[in-house]
Parts: C-alpha cells; structure tokens; sequence
C-alpha cells in the first residue's frame, strides 16, 4: 500500500505544480490586448496538421527537421508508456496488455522510437558542440537549455528501456519488445529492485520534465499546437495584414506598442512559443549583412520583459524596479526595430508560426505617432506624403505626365490606344481593368517606362483598362509599415472614396507593395477588390494568345523575387511563366529563389531611409544575382528594380548587366 500513497503525493504535488505554473502563464496573457482568433476552423485545423503534426516547415531544413520529427513522432508515441506507467503507479502491475494484437503493436512501436529518439537526442546533443549550425550559436544560454532538455529526454529513454529490460528477466513482459528484447541478453537473471529503481526514476524524470517546460523554451513542447492552430496565416498564402487603429476612439491614449501590455495576447504567446532553433535569424536580410536585428531576440525579448514584469503586474504590486522599464528601448532597441525590411523571411521559416512582424510594426507606431522618435530621413519622407500624397516630392498633377508620354508614344508608332482616364467617363462598369501605376511608376523616371511597357502590353491585347491619373494618390503602404498609421489612414480613405465614387472592382499594378495593400489591407477600411499584379495579368494574356511573343531574344536572365509579390501574396510562377514564354530566354535562378528569395532591402519603408550599419541588403542581393552569370535580371516590382540597379552600378556592371521588368522583356520580344 505505501507505493501507490507516495505516488498518489507525487503525482498530485507535480500535477498541482505544473497548473500553477499554467495559471500564472494564462495570467500574463491576460495582461496584453484581446484579440479573437476564432474565425475559419477548417483552416486552422489544416494548419495544425500540415505544421504541427506533419512538422512540414521544419522539413525546409532536411537534417535538422528529420532529427526533430523522429524526436517528436517518438514522444508521440511513447505517451502510452508515460500513461502506463502512471496508471500502473496507482495499481501495481497494471498494463495494456488487454488490448490484444494492438498491445504487441503498441509495445514494438515504443521500442522502435524509443531507440530511435535515443540516438536521434545523442546526436542533437553532439551537434550543440560540434559542427553548430551559425544560428545555433549566438545564445548560449539556449545551448545549455536546450542540453539539458536533451540529457532529460535521453533519461526517459534509459529508464524506459531499464523498466522494460527488467520485466523481460523477471519473465513479466507482455508484447512485443525486440530492442528490449536484444539488451536484455547482455544480462542474466532480474531484479525486482532495479525495476523499482527504473520506474521511480523514469517517473520523476517526466514529472520534473512537465514542471521545467513553463520556465524553459521548450515549453513550445505544449504551446507549439495552440499557436499554430491560432496563426492567422494560410498555406500557401502568409501574408501579414496589419490591422487599423480606430483613431475617432478617444478612450485610446497609446498608440502602438510601448510595452508588453500593448501587445495582444496571441504575441505573448509567440513569444512562449519560439523553440529558438534560430531559423528565422538565418533568413533575416537585415541581420545576414551585419545589423543588430535578430528576429529570434524579438521575440524572446517579449518572453523574458513578459516574465519579468508580468508577476508583479498581476499581483498589482509597487515600487518594483522592473514595472518602471518598457519593452521598448529597455528590452529592445529603436536600431533594432527601424533595421527590418518587413520581408517577411522569418515568418515563412519559422516552424511554429511565429509573427514577428506586427509587433515590430506596432513598437514603430509607438516610436512615431508617440514618442517621434525616428530616422531624420523618414521626416522627409511623412512630409512628402502629407504634401504630395507620395513619398516623392512631385505635385499630383504630374501622375499625369506617364500617360501624356505614352499617348504621344503610342500615335507616333500608329498603335491602337484602348486606355481611358476613369474620371472623363464617370464609372470603372465598362472598363476590363483600371491600371493602379502607383507613384513610383508615376514619377520614377525608370520604373515610368516599366508603366508604359505594360500599358502597350494591354494596348496591344485589346485590353479595355482606365486609369485615374492625378486622383491617385499613394495607397499608404510605405507610412504603414514605418509606424505613421495616422498618415496612412488619411490616404487609404481618400483612395477608397475615388474607387467608390467610380466604382472600380478590378484593379492590376506592377508595384507588388499597392497590389498587397490594395488588395488584402483596403478590406479593413471599407472597400474589397479584385487586385492582379501585372506579371498575372500578362500571363493570363499569354494563355489566351492575346499575346504571341515571336522575336528572339538570346537572353541569359535571372528573376528577383519580390517578398510583396512572392511571400505576401504566392505569386511565383507567374512572372517566370511569362519570361519563358520569350524565345531564346536561358532562365538561371539565384541560389536563394522562390519562398527562399533573398529581399533587396527595400521593403517596410527602407526604400527611404540610409544603411549605415553593416553592409547594404541590396549589395548582398546583387552580388547573388551576379553569381548566376545572368546578363540581365528581372524583376517585377520597382522598389526591387531600383535596389538592384544601384547595386549593378555599385558594383561598377552597368555595362554588362541590365535590370529590366517582365513587361520590358515580354514588349521586346513581341
């Protein structure tokens, strides 16, 4: 009788612990904003499996995700054995065995992934020493964390075989058991001291295994299925859709992020989540060329401010030192913050389902909106956009000068012109599409002749498109992503009022950055659109032979992935589809292509603000693109086309190397 009273104490003592620990947990979540996260079941539930369970993402790295899914998939299966052995700690001798055949097949399966856990920890542990990945190095103190989790998960292991070892020599064993088995005939003759010696151990093991978890980054073993099954995000499709502020609500007195508390709750939880395997750093452009962002610190900078303040917060005491910090330039720095390109790199590799990009966005709305602190340059940049409805300092009036330029074009080469300026015909109803130029394609004296291209290219497919010229203006993006909401706000209502006055539904641009503000963000604010980028539009011309490319070019290219185009919004194919469709085009891809594209550093406002910090993003993209051999490279966004164009120059192959929009190559070949 004294075994099962002494475990019923143990087993009540860790089991009440491990619910303290969870209650203080829920506690801190309790202290950050609300958020609901209860919408589109089917697709959340599709998310766990593909990400939790099939553990698809971390496969993106073959060694690292083959070592983790066998350690998973075995704790998977070796539950039974924890349940087992704590049932059998209440009832002496008990076991599953009345389950027939399936016991035998249970039983084999422990001892399959049992070994097969075992070695698998034996040579995580190793590779935390030897031959450590970049990632897994910046942290120590995650390497000893992670060693000790390792070691603990090993101890299982061993006691697991030692209690299994022992029944087979006792003659007790049920099932089938070969690697027990095999281990059992080094030895003669058991003991029914070691067996108990195996199976407290084995249990203490576990019970202080669950206790660490809450205070350690392993806690992602628990959290790691809630947050996937949380995530807003769809597969294939990722992209952030950052939300609005209500600025007419004057019960709101912080806009933005200051601490851990103007976070919502699903952030916190990110931040209890991440396992800290580091892939999101690998992938950060900002951190690969020296800067000191590292998204993985973000987001366990908001675990360890959530630690340390959120005990005294819930206790509501005073005069702690810690409830007189922030996150926010206590935790993490404004360098940090105003380093990232939004490109969305850490989220598409992050194997739980992190978003680190919204509260590097909301900490950017407190820095401006409250606290205006911010790079000098962006002063420029707001007040242009205030002044000029664009990012540049050109009067709206010239949003018109493309199109004057392209209808002189147009009548010199004697080519049909189907394009209508939307305002002389009081309605969108009769048009096919109304082209969005964006500013950039606007008034950048470059990306002004990608504008034109295209809009040759509907010209001749007979594509009826309009345009609303003046009364344009920028869709807010760039003030979105460097913290100035009020600003943007101010613009995406004045553009949702002209495409409702003229009623437009379909729009198509060549600026990846209008397309998915345009399309997934202007939802929020009152108005839902059709939204195609151009290299799409020119794609489905192609199909439908609207388009027959017939000249040879003899072009060796390579293409640039937008992150706006690519990672926002799975546009992949497309543009490649439509560079194929060229005669003599030798396409050579980039060693970091597709869903792994490299950013070109102007994405989330850099645009316009300097690098001084580390080597330039652009540079670092460029040289790839020069590694290729490619003669030409091709891009299909304009803040793309203009970083990659100084870094040709930087790297003095303006000669050699040309940078040129899918819409230039495919008018060139027709």
């Amino acid at each position: 009788m004294l075994r099962p009273i002494l475990f019923s104490i143990i087993f009540l003592g860790a089991i009440g612990l491990f619910l303290y620990s969870v209650r203080n947990f829920i506690s801190y979540l309790k202290l950050a904003k609300p958020e609901d996260r209860s919408g589109n079941i089917p697709q959340r539930l599709s998310n766990t499996i593909n990400i939790a369970f099939l553990q698809t993402k971390l496969l993106r790295s073959k060694l690292a995700g083959i070592l983790h899914l066998c350690i998973y998939w075995g704790f998977v299966v070796l539950l039974f054995v924890v349940v087992e052995s704590i049932i059998e700690g209440f009832f002496e001798g008990f076991s599953f065995a009345f389950l027939g055949p399936f016991y035998s097949v249970l039983t084999f399966l422990q001892d399959f992934f049992g070994a097969l856990v075992l070695v698998t920890v034996l040579f995580s542990l190793v590779r935390r020493y030897i031959g450590t990945p970049e990632r897994l190095r910046v942290d120590t103190s995650s390497r000893k964390d992670a060693s000790f989790i390792l070691v603990m998960i090993a101890l299982v292991m061993v006691t697991m075989f030692g209690m299994s070892v022992e029944k087979i020599l006792l003659g007790q064993s049920q099932g089938y058991r070969p690697v027990s088995e095999f281990i059992a005939g080094f030895f003669s003759g058991g003991s029914h001291a070691m067996y108990e010696v195996f199976f407290w151990a084995h249990i203490l093991i576990v019970f202080a295994f669950l206790n660490y978890l809450p205070y350690s980054k392993h806690f992602h073993v628990l959290s790691s299925v809630i947050n996937t099954f949380l995530s807003n995000f769809r597969i294939p499709y990722q992209g952030i859709t950052l939300k609005p502020i209500n600025f007419e609500d004057e019960s709101i007195t912080q806009y933005g992020a200051k601490d851990f508390t103007d976070l919502t709750w699903k952030n916190i939880l990110d931040g209890y989540t991440c396992t800290e395997c580091g892939r999101c750093t690998s992938v950060c452009p900002a951190n690969i060329t020296g800067k000191l962002l590292n998204p993985k610190l973000i987001v366990t900078k908001i675990r360890k401010r959530t630690m340390n303040a959120g005990p005294a917060m819930v206790e509501k005491e005073e005069g702690v030192s810690e409830l007189q910090k922030n996150l926010v330039s206590d935790y993490i720095t404004p360098q940090e913050l105003w380093a990232c390109t939004t490109c969305m790199a850490c989220v598409q590799e992050c194997p739980v389902m992190i978003d680190h990009i919204t509260p590097i966005v909301d900490m950017r709305r407190n820095l401006v909106m409250m606290e205006s602190d911010f790079p000098p340059e962006m002063n420029t940049v707001f007040r242009n956009m205030e002044n000029n409805e664009s990012p540049w300092a050109f009067s709206a009036a010239q949003r018109n000068d493309w199109i004057d330029e392209l209808q002189d074009e147009l009548s010199k080469e004697g080519s049909p012109d189907c394009l209508k300026k939307v305002s002389s015909m009081g309605s969108a109803d009769e048009l096919d599409v109304v082209f969005w130029s964006g500013c950039a394609g606007a008034f950048d004296k470059r990306y002004r002749n990608v504008t034109k291209s295209f809009a040759k290219l509907l010209n001749k497919a007979g594509v009826k498109y309009g345009v609303l010229g003046s009364e344009e203006k920028c869709t807010g993006d760039p003030a979105r992503r460097l913290g100035n909401e009020f600003l943007a706000a101010s613009l995406i209502q004045q553009n949702v009022e002209t495409l409702k006055k003229y009623n437009v539904k379909k729009v198509v641009t060549a600026c990846p950055h209008c397309m998915n503000t345009l399309k997934n963000e202007y939802s929020a604010f009152g108005i839902e659109l059709e939204v195609t980028h151009h290299t799409e539009f020119i794609e489905n011309l192609l199909k439908e032979k609207k388009l027959i490319p017939t000249k040879k070019l003899d072009e060796k290219v390579t293409f640039h992935d937008s992150c706006y185009l690519g990672r926002y919004n799975d546009v992949y194919s497309s543009p490649r589809n439509s560079l194929k469709s060229v005669p003599g085009i030798d396409m050579v891809e980039m060693k970091r292509s597709g869903d792994r594209g490299l950013c070109c550093g102007a994405g989330g406002g850099r645009m316009f603000l300097e690098e001084t910090e580390g080597k330039r993003v652009n540079i670092e993209r460029t040289e790839e693109a020069l590694g290729t051999g490619a003669k030409t490279i091709a891009s299909a966004c304009p803040f793309c086309m203009t970083m990659l164009t100084d870094g040709i120059k930087e790297k003095e192959k303006s000669d050699e190397v040309k940078v040129k929009d899918v819409a230039e190559i495919v008018l060139e070949s027709l």
